[in-house]
């Protein structure tokens, strides 16, 4: 089955990066599960308030500049936070990151400077970020619909 996605969510890709948005156009043709984009470019404004909310981390974000993406997994037309559901966008958006030639970094992998160079399933790459982050004494960050361009 393709997808494809939404006048709403093509809006939502004004002001991001065309290497990345190519990525997205990609993904969403060859992707097991639908998606959408939630959110591209991000006010300063936002950022502040996703960063007290615990949403974020940084005030450096990528979703400044338009270098960052939020994608939102669908069943059934129906929005879903489902982990899993993420790990086949990011696979899809890995195969269209190898074929438009632009690296990727998934927020439920963090460690992973390009997922392109990830050679087993994404659901992987994050257990191995997960395990990486506790191995240090630390707690993950599972941001499993972002994904940014390489800098």
């Amino acid at each position: 089955m393709s997808f494809r996605l939404s006048q709403r969510s093509i809006e939502r890709l004004d002001g991001v990066h065309e290497e990345l948005v190519r990525v997205v156009m990609r993904a969403i043709a060859i992707t097991k599960v639908d998606f959408g984009v939630i959110e591209g470019v991000r006010s300063q404004e936002k950022q502040r308030e996703l960063v007290a909310a615990g949403a974020s981390q940084t005030m450096d974000s990528k979703h400044l500049t338009g270098r960052a993406v939020d994608l939102m997994a669908y069943i059934n037309g129906r929005g879903s936070w489902e982990l899993s559901l993420y790990d086949d966008v990011a696979q899809a958006m890995r195969e269209a990151a190898i074929e438009q030639n632009v690296g990727i970094r998934w927020g439920a992998a963090w460690i992973i400077p390009d997922i392109r160079v990830w050679t087993g399933p994404m659901e992987a790459a994050m257990n191995y970020y997960i395990d990486s982050r506790r191995r240090q004494g630390k707690r993950p960050f599972i941001d499993a619909p972002h994904f940014e361009l390489i800098t």
